[in-house]
């Protein structure tokens, strides 16, 4: 049984940025329903035992939409959560800067192209900043599109484009949810533990393990 993963923060640990209102509905309505119907799916197609991981990407293999939109989705919050930390945390250092620097000229560059990127996105979804063979790049995904089914794509950090994740506090202003939340709330430790594991060192994100 898949389980929903407790937030690594309080809820009112992101505010004013994103609101304990927008995090505890967000948290505790959104995720928990795509966990819930994930476990009714996955015992269904004979796959509950087996890795979240593993079950998006044979529900992409086999067709199987319902399962794969839950399942997908389940994943892309649970490392959302871990892509925002308290404000006042650290700035990219070390190798993640050399990265930034070498495909986006510094931290304003990939600003610039990661707003760019989610306010030209249309309708619901993500964007992430993800490594590739080339460097760093900022795509976005549609729906619950996520970079597990994507050959050569690691993901660093992502942010969410559907409207439930900033509608109470910015209304239909993405842009200005975008700029805040990477100033203020992206968690540059996690994605600096992400660019490492794409190298082989250490293990990168994965679902809480089923119980």
């Amino acid at each position: 049984m898949y389980v929903l993963p407790d937030l690594p923060y309080s809820e009112d640990a992101l505010a004013p940025f994103v609101s304990a209102d927008t995090l505890r509905t967000h948290h505790g309505k959104h995720h928990k329903t795509y966990v819930d119907k994930t476990n009714e799916l996955a015992a269904k197609a004979g796959l509950a035992d087996r890795p979240l991981e593993d079950v998006v990407r044979q529900a992409s293999r086999t067709g199987d939409k319902t399962l794969f939109n839950n399942a997908a989705q389940a994943w892309n919050h649970a490392f959302f959560w871990r892509s925002m930390r308290a404000p006042g945390g650290p700035q990219p250092n070390g190798e993640l800067t050399r990265a930034i620097a070498e495909s986006f000229d510094g931290l304003e560059g990939l600003k610039e192209a990661f707003v760019k990127e989610g306010v030209g996105h249309f309708a619901s979804g993500w964007v992430w900043i993800v490594m590739t063979s080339d460097g760093l790049q900022v795509i976005s995904t549609h729906d619950a599109d996520d970079t597990l089914v994507r050959e050569g794509l690691f993901p660093l950090l992502v942010c969410d484009l559907w409207e439930h994740a900033y509608y109470l506090d910015y209304k239909n202003d993405r842009k200005a949810f975008l700029e805040r939340w990477f100033d203020n709330v992206a968690n540059w430790d996690f994605a600096a533990a992400q660019l490492s594991a794409s190298t082989g060192e250490g293990e990168g994100f994965r679902y809480p393990a089923s119980e």
